[in-house]
C-alpha cells in the first residue's frame, strides 16, 4: 500500500478508536507522509520511534504486531517457551505501562507465561530478571535517552542479552510475514498463559549484587557530598538504596526524581547532552557537592561531573570516565592479585583507542565490536561456555559500561557504584577527577574524542543519509584536512583497506565507515540505530591536552567537506 492507502486503512478500520481517528484527521500532509511512508523499523536494537498513529510510529498496533512476532519466534525456537515465560519491564515514558500490559496480554494469548513488575524498572534489572527467572526472553519498553516524543521496544534472549543480528534475523522475518499492523490477530489458545507480578525479591537480589562489586567498601566517605539525578527515570529507588547501604552522603535532585514522561525539570534526559547537567550543577553549588552522577531514563547509562581544582564543575565523556575507571579498578585488582591471567575487556569500533592501551598495560586483551552492547553481552556468554578469556570490563563511548556480568547489558547502577567509589578514593588523596585525567594522559598518552550528531529528518532526510553513506562506501576520502587517510575500515563491505590491500573484517555487516589519518586521528561515520541522524566520532592524540582541542576543531571543520558529498 502507498501512503494514502495506509492512511485511509487506518481511518476506516473498526479496530482504530475514535480518538486516534480524530488525531489522523488533524494531521498535515507532511505529518501523514512521515507517519506512513514506511513501517517503523525493527532492527538489531528493536524498535524505537515517535509516539502516535501510523505505521512509522510507536502505538498499540505496531507494538502489538512486534509482540505477536516475538511470541511466534519464541514458540518456534523454544519447546518450553510457554512454561519458562518472558519478563517485561518498562521505563517512565508515555504509554510504557500500557505497552507492557498489552505485550503481556498478547504473549498470554499464545499460552506464554509472563512476568511483569508493579511499576517502572531500569533496563539492567530486566536483563538480570530474565537470567534469575530462567525465562526464554525479555521485553524492555523504553526509548532510553531519546526525547519525550519517543518510546521503544527491545527484546532479550534467555541469557538476558539483547538479540544479536544472527538471532533477530528470524524474528524480523516473522514480523515481516505478518499482515499490516491494524490487521494482525493475537493468539487464540484455550489455556492462556499466566501473568505474574513480581515481588520485591528481584529488586533485593539485584541491589545486593550491585553492592557486592564495591572494591573498597570501608573507605572513609566523610566530607564527600554527592548530587544524584535519575533524569525523571527508573533508577531512583535502587540507586538510593545502594548509596545508603554503602554509606555515601548523597543528595538527590528531588525535582528530577519523579518518573515524569515529559521530563519537565530537565532540558535533556541524555547525559551526553551538556544541558542535562544544568540543574544538577546549580544544586551542587548550593550544597557544596564534590561529585554529580546521573543516569539516563532507563538507568543503563551514567554521566558524571566533579568539582575540579579550579572550583568549577567539569563533565567527563564516556571515554574519559571509563578510562579512569579501568585504571582505578585494574590497579586495585593487580595489587590484590585479583586480575585474571587471561583477562579481556570489550569495547566498540567507535570508542577511544585509550582503553586498549590501559588494558594492555595490565596484560589484558581488548576485543572491539559493532556499536550495541548486545555484542558484548553475547561474547561474555560465549567465553563463559568456552572457559575463557575472563571478562574484566565492557564499555561504550556513550556512557554505558558493565563491571560484573550478572547483567548482560550496560548497567548504570554498577557504574554509579564504582564511579562514586573512585571519585571518593581520589578525593581522600586530595585529587579531583580532572587531576586524575591528567594523570591518565601522562601514563598512557593524551587522547580526546568527541561525537557530533547531524540530523536527517523525514523521508527526504533518510534519502540524503543513504546517499551520504553510499558515497562514503564507494569513494572513501584519500585525504582529510590535508592529512593522508592511511587506513579505511568499511564495515558494510566487511573489509579493511591499507595501501590498496584488503583484509576481511570478522564482524557482522554494519553501515559504518572508519577513516584512520596519518597523524593518529580517526573519524568514524555511522547512521544512528535509534534516531534519524548520522553520528561522527572524532578521535585525536597528542603530546599534551592543550594541543588536542585545536586538532579536534580542525577535524570538526572537515565534516563540512564530508557532508557535502
Amino acid at each position: 500500500m502507498d501512503i494514502k492507502e495506509k492512511y485511509n486503512a487506518w481511518l476506516n478500520s473498526p479496530r482504530v478508536n475514535k480518538k486516534t481517528k480524530d488525531q489522523l484527521l488533524k494531521m498535515s500532509e507532511s505529518e501523514i507522509t512521515d507517519a506512513f511512508y514506511k513501517d517503523v523499523p525493527f532492527g538489531t536494537a528493536g524498535m524505537r520511534g515517535i509516539l502516535g498513529p501510523g505505521s512509522n510510529r510507536l502505538n498499540e498496533f505496531t507494538v502489538g504486531k512486534a509482540t505477536v512476532g516475538f511470541a511466534m519466534y519464541l514458540l518456534e525456537k523454544y519447546k518450553d517457551a510457554k512454561e519458562k515465560g518472558v519478563v517485561i519491564a518498562h521505563d517512565n515514558r508515555h504509554f510504557s505501562r500500557e505497552f507492557t500490559l498489552l505485550s503481556a496480554e498478547i504473549l498470554n494469548s499464545f499460552g506464554i507465561k509472563t512476568y511483569i513488575f508493579d511499576s517502572l524498572r531500569p533496563t539492567p534489572e530486566l536483563s538480570f530478571a530474565v537470567r534469575k527467572l530462567e525465562a526464554v526472553g525479555g521485553i524492555m519498553i523504553t526509548a532510553s535517552h531519546n526525547p519525550k516524543e519517543y518510546n521503544g521496544y527491545k527484546v532479550y534472549d534467555e541469557t538476558g542479552c539483547q538479540l544479536v543480528p544472527s538471532k533477530i534475523k528470524r524474528l524480523v522475518e516473522i514480523i515481516d510475514s505478518l499482515p499490516c499492523e491494524i490487521e494482525v490477530n493475537h493468539g487464540r489458545v484455550r489455556n492462556k498463559g499466566e501473568c505474574i507480578t513480581l515481588d520485591s525479591s528481584i529488586d533485593d537480589e539485584y541491589v545486593k549484587l550491585v553492592e557486592s562489586i564495591a572494591l573498597r567498601k570501608n573507605i572513609d566517605k566523610s566530607n564527600f557530598k554527592i548530587v544524584f539525578t535519575p533524569n525523571h527515570g527508573t533508577s531512583y529507588v535502587n540507586a538510593m538504596r545502594v548509596f545508603k547501604d554503602l554509606g555515601y552522603d548523597v543528595y538527590p535532585l528531588l525535582k528530577q526524581c519523579t518518573p515524569d514522561p515529559d521530563f519537565s525539570e530537565t532540558l535533556s534526559p541524555n547525559p551526553e547532552d551538556e544541558r542535562s547537567f544544568i540543574e544538577p550543577i546549580k544544586y551542587a553549588k548550593e550544597i557544596g557537592a564534590k561529585l554529580i552522577v546521573m543516569t539516563d531514563p532507563d538507568g543503563d547509562r551514567v554521566g558524571l561531573a566533579c568539582l575540579n581544582q579550579k572550583g568549577e564543575y567539569e563533565m567527563f565523556t564516556g571515554n574519559q570516565s571509563a578510562a579512569m575507571l579501568m585504571d582505578y579498578m585494574f590497579t586495585y585488582k593487580q595489587e590484590k592479585n585479583l586480575l585474571s591471567k587471561n583477562g579481556v575487556i570489550y569495547n566498540t569500533i567507535v570508542t577511544s583507542s585509550l582503553g586498549e592501551k590501559i588494558a594492555a598495560s595490565f596484560g589484558i586483551k581488548t576485543e572491539s565490536f559493532l556499536t550495541g552492547f548486545k555484542y558484548i553481552g553475547e561474547r561474555i556468554d560465549y567465553y563463559e561456555k568456552q572457559g575463557g578469556p575472563t571478562f574484566e570490563f565492557g564499555y561504550e563511548e556513550s556512557y554505558g559500561c558493565l563491571i560484573a556480568p550478572f547483567v548482560r547489558d550496560k548497567d548504570g547502577l554498577q557504574a554509579i557504584t564504582l564511579y562514586t567509589e573512585m571519585a571518593n578514593y581520589y578525593d581522600k588523596k586530595n585529587m579531583s577527577l580532572d587531576m586524575v585525567w591528567e594523570m591518565i594522559g601522562k601514563k598512557y598518552g593524551y587522547h580526546d574524542d568527541i561525537v557530533f550528531n547531524l540530523p536527517f529528518l523525514g523521508q527526504s532526510g533518510e534519502e540524503k543519509m543513504k546517499n551520504l553513506m553510499n558515497t562514503l562506501h564507494k569513494n572513501p576520502f584519500l585525504t582529510i584536512n590535508g592529512k593522508k587517510v592511511v587506513k579505511v575500515q568499511d564495515f558494510l563491505k566487511q573489509k579493511t583497506i591499507i595501501k590498496n590491500k584488503e583484509t576481511p573484517i570478522d564482524l557482522p555487516v554494519s553501515d559504518v565507515v572508519k577513516l584512520y589519518l596519518e597523524d593518529g586521528s580517526t573519524i568514524a561515520i555511522r547512521p544512528s540505530g535509534t534516531e534519524p541522524k548520522v553520528k561522527f566520532y572524532i578521535g585525536v592524540e597528542g603530546k599534551n591536552y592543550q594541543e588536542l582541542p585545536g586538532k579536534i576543531y580542525s577535524l570538526f571543520g572537515s565534516l563540512k567537506e564530508i557532508v557535502k558529498i
